[in-house]
Protein backbone atom coordinates (compact mmCIF):
# COMPACT_ATOMS: atom_id res chain seq x y z
CA UNK A 1 0.00 0.00 0.00
CA UNK A 2 1.47 3.27 -0.83
CA UNK A 3 0.35 6.25 1.39
CA UNK A 4 -0.34 9.55 -0.72
CA UNK A 5 1.66 12.33 1.49
CA UNK A 6 -0.47 15.19 0.20
CA UNK A 7 -3.34 13.64 1.49
CA UNK A 8 -1.81 13.19 5.38
CA UNK A 9 0.40 17.09 4.69
CA UNK A 10 -3.87 18.40 3.82
CA UNK A 11 -5.35 16.74 6.85
CA UNK A 12 -2.29 18.22 9.22
CA UNK A 13 -2.99 21.49 7.61
CA UNK A 14 -7.03 20.94 8.59
CA UNK A 15 -5.87 19.84 11.81
CA UNK A 16 -3.95 23.32 12.53
CA UNK A 17 -6.31 25.38 10.41
CA UNK A 18 -9.33 24.47 12.22
CA UNK A 19 -7.56 23.98 16.00
CA UNK A 20 -8.62 19.95 16.03
CA UNK A 21 -7.08 17.69 18.49
CA UNK A 22 -7.59 14.82 15.60
CA UNK A 23 -8.79 14.40 11.94
CA UNK A 24 -9.79 11.07 10.23
CA UNK A 25 -10.53 10.44 6.89
CA UNK A 26 -11.73 7.11 4.70
CA UNK A 27 -11.82 6.20 1.15
CA UNK A 28 -12.96 2.99 -0.10
CA UNK A 29 -10.40 0.48 2.22
CA UNK A 30 -7.91 2.97 3.24
CA UNK A 31 -9.04 4.54 6.75
CA UNK A 32 -6.06 8.03 7.50
CA UNK A 33 -6.21 9.23 10.91
CA UNK A 34 -4.40 12.14 12.29
CA UNK A 35 -4.03 13.33 15.91
CA UNK A 36 -2.10 15.75 17.58
CA UNK A 37 -0.66 14.90 20.67
CA UNK A 38 -0.72 17.50 23.93
CA UNK A 39 1.38 15.79 26.45
CA UNK A 40 4.37 18.46 25.78
CA UNK A 41 4.44 21.80 25.14
CA UNK A 42 5.64 21.67 21.41
CA UNK A 43 2.39 20.13 19.67
CA UNK A 44 3.72 17.01 17.57
CA UNK A 45 1.38 16.05 14.92
CA UNK A 46 1.48 11.74 14.63
CA UNK A 47 0.35 10.19 11.46
CA UNK A 48 -1.37 6.73 11.44
CA UNK A 49 -2.75 5.21 8.32
CA UNK A 50 -4.11 1.44 8.11
CA UNK A 51 -6.23 -0.48 5.51
CA UNK A 52 -9.38 -1.66 6.64
CA UNK A 53 -11.93 -3.55 4.34
CA UNK A 54 -15.71 -1.88 4.44
CA UNK A 55 -18.38 -3.83 4.71
CA UNK A 56 -20.28 -3.96 1.55
CA UNK A 57 -23.18 -5.81 3.26
CA UNK A 58 -24.75 -2.27 4.74
CA UNK A 59 -24.03 -0.35 1.49
CA UNK A 60 -26.25 -2.73 -0.62
CA UNK A 61 -29.03 -2.90 1.63
CA UNK A 62 -31.72 -0.26 0.53
CA UNK A 63 -34.40 0.95 2.65
CA UNK A 64 -37.44 3.44 1.91
CA UNK A 65 -38.32 6.32 3.59
CA UNK A 66 -36.84 9.58 4.93
CA UNK A 67 -33.70 10.08 6.27
CA UNK A 68 -32.77 12.35 9.02
CA UNK A 69 -29.20 13.94 8.82
CA UNK A 70 -26.68 14.84 11.04
CA UNK A 71 -26.70 18.68 11.53
CA UNK A 72 -22.85 18.73 12.38
CA UNK A 73 -19.72 16.80 13.17
CA UNK A 74 -19.71 15.11 16.77
CA UNK A 75 -20.55 12.23 18.72
CA UNK A 76 -24.02 10.48 18.31
CA UNK A 77 -26.01 9.22 21.87
CA UNK A 78 -29.33 7.53 21.73
CA UNK A 79 -30.13 8.17 25.33
CA UNK A 80 -30.02 11.86 27.36
CA UNK A 81 -27.59 10.11 29.84
CA UNK A 82 -25.73 6.73 30.01
CA UNK A 83 -28.09 4.08 31.16
CA UNK A 84 -31.39 6.20 29.93
CA UNK A 85 -34.43 5.37 27.80
CA UNK A 86 -33.62 5.51 24.30
CA UNK A 87 -35.03 8.40 22.46
CA UNK A 88 -35.35 6.17 19.31
CA UNK A 89 -35.86 2.27 18.61
CA UNK A 90 -36.76 0.48 15.50
CA UNK A 91 -40.50 0.43 15.38
CA UNK A 92 -40.91 2.84 17.66
CA UNK A 93 -43.71 5.62 15.74
CA UNK A 94 -42.72 9.83 16.01
CA UNK A 95 -43.98 12.82 14.82
CA UNK A 96 -41.55 15.58 13.03
CA UNK A 97 -39.85 17.26 15.67
CA UNK A 98 -39.06 15.25 18.15
CA UNK A 99 -35.59 13.98 19.29
CA UNK A 100 -34.51 11.42 17.84
CA UNK A 101 -30.60 11.46 18.94
CA UNK A 102 -27.82 13.76 20.66
CA UNK A 103 -24.99 14.60 19.04
CA UNK A 104 -22.19 15.82 21.07
CA UNK A 105 -19.94 18.26 19.96
CA UNK A 106 -17.26 21.12 21.68
CA UNK A 107 -19.24 19.97 24.95
CA UNK A 108 -22.71 21.02 23.76
CA UNK A 109 -25.97 18.62 23.43
CA UNK A 110 -27.01 19.08 20.04
CA UNK A 111 -30.90 17.73 19.95
CA UNK A 112 -31.48 16.44 16.15
CA UNK A 113 -35.25 16.47 15.70
CA UNK A 114 -37.04 14.37 13.20
CA UNK A 115 -37.45 15.60 9.42
CA UNK A 116 -40.83 13.67 9.37
CA UNK A 117 -43.62 11.57 11.40
CA UNK A 118 -43.47 8.11 10.59
CA UNK A 119 -42.07 5.08 12.00
CA UNK A 120 -38.32 4.09 12.89
CA UNK A 121 -37.01 1.70 9.65
CA UNK A 122 -33.58 1.72 11.20
CA UNK A 123 -30.74 3.07 13.41
CA UNK A 124 -27.74 4.00 11.11
CA UNK A 125 -25.29 4.56 14.10
CA UNK A 126 -24.38 2.88 17.56
CA UNK A 127 -24.29 5.07 20.86
CA UNK A 128 -21.32 6.93 20.97
CA UNK A 129 -20.03 6.82 17.57
CA UNK A 130 -19.00 9.74 16.10
CA UNK A 131 -20.90 11.99 13.02
CA UNK A 132 -20.06 13.65 10.08
CA UNK A 133 -22.38 16.58 8.59
CA UNK A 134 -24.88 15.26 6.67
CA UNK A 135 -24.42 11.64 7.69
CA UNK A 136 -27.59 9.49 8.00
CA UNK A 137 -27.98 8.80 11.88
CA UNK A 138 -32.37 7.17 11.19
CA UNK A 139 -34.27 6.54 8.60
CA UNK A 140 -38.23 6.99 9.05
CA UNK A 141 -40.66 5.66 6.82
Amino acid sequence: MKIDKNIIKELTDYLNEFNLTEIEYTEKDTKIKVSKSNSSSSNQVISVAASTPVSTEKMSKIISGTEVKSPIIGTAYHSPEPGAKKFAEVGKKIKKGETVMIVEAMKTMNHVPSTADGIIKEICVEDGQPVEYGQTIIIVE
